[in-house]
């Protein structure tokens, strides 16, 4: 297949009114490790849902491994893999017999089954557990071999929505090692979304950063950061941050930028170091009162600040509001 793994253009989304996807262009190559970085609500699933033809995109087109999302539907869902977000294997079977399950509804026959079974579970180390009932796996054992199944088929493309929601940190990390191995060892393409920073930095080569249903940066996780360029200062304060205490620190020798969220104040410092004490004194003077002060090299976190002027959390709540009260005006109608 000749282009791109996933191209996009204009892709939006409306539900009722409520613009969740906006006029989304998009361009993953073939065997990327891709990320959606994003709050809830910011329109990443629904992105998904569109690539995957669970949802016909309101406007705008895309191609799956050159198969269009609209038309080709069935030809896209041949080539891919989905993870869904929500657990969507069957408690009452062993490991085996839902990745078992799986290759009969894509029509493998009896032999190619037992051999991918074995290949998969192999990939994430789940072969000694392969005969345990679901409901006796650790909610990182059920990930794994949800990722398993989505590979059952050698799909070209592999979807991950929010592959490690809910799981403990060690955990998380352990579910990065088998969605890099499977990059690797399998050539697959790999979409995920998230909304956690370090996972979006640890794992993919490039990442799009989704607010409010539209794509606000996208580049490598390190070219993305070299945008903040100096170090980050953060000032935690009282509520009630004025204009005037923003320009005073703006004007400091070394500061190259104020970013203002709530109480909190994030500067961009050059020799971040050396400029805290004078940072503190002209806050104090400017009659701001300092809860706590940190420095820090700059993350994604700081890039969604930049490209959005709010932290990932201050939108977590937000975003889910309002796809809340979307869903909860759909139901109803519906009733």
């Amino acid at each position: 297949m000749d282009g791109p793994a996933i191209a996009a253009s204009g892709l939006s989304m409306r539900f009722n009114g409520f613009l969740a996807v906006d006029g989304v262009d998009l361009r993953i190559e073939k065997g990327e490790l891709f990320g959606l970085l994003g709050p809830n609500g910011a329109g990443k699933s629904t992105i998904i849902k569109m690539l995957t033809t669970m949802l016909r995109p309101s406007a705008g087109s895309a191609a799956v491994w050159g198969y269009d999302v609209t038309r080709e539907r069935d030809a896209v869902r041949s080539s891919i893999g989905v993870v869904f977000q929500d657990p969507s294997v069957d408690s009452q079977l062993s490991g085996r017999e839902n990745l078992d399950f799986h290759g009969r509804m894509y029509g493998m026959d009896r032999k190619t089954r037992a051999e991918r079974i074995a290949e998969v579970l192999e990939l994430v180390d789940l072969t000694e557990k392969a005969d345990v009932l679901m409901e006796d796996y650790s909610g990182g054992m059920q990930r794994r071999l949800e990722i398993a199944r989505g590979l059952m088929h050698h799909p070209s493309v592999l979807f991950l929505d929010e592959p490690t929601l809910g799981l403990d940190a060690q955990t998380r990390r352990y579910i990065w090692r088998y969605i890099r191995r499977m990059n690797g060892d399998e050539g697959v393409t790999v979409v995920l979304t998230t909304h956690y920073m370090e996972e979006a930095d640890h794992l993919c080569e490039r990442v799009a950063i989704i607010d409010q249903g539209r794509i606000v940066a996208l580049d490598s996780p390190e070219r993305l950061k070299d945008l903040i360029g100096a170090d980050i200062v953060t000032l935690e304060v009282e509520d009630g941050v004025g204009d005037e205490a923003v320009r005073a620190l703006s004007d400091l020798e070394g500061v190259e930028a104020v970013d203002r969220a709530g109480s909190t104040l994030q500067l961009r410092v050059d020799r971040s170091e050396a400029r805290i004490p004078e940072i503190v004194l002209s806050s104090s003077r400017a009659g701001l009162f300092i809860r706590s002060v940190s420095m820090h090299e700059p993350t994604l976190e700081d890039v969604f600040l930049k490209f959005t002027g709010k932290k990932i959390r201050e939108t977590e709540s937000a975003g889910a509001g309002r796809m809340a009260a979307v869903q909860s005006r759909m139901r109803t109608r519906r009733h």
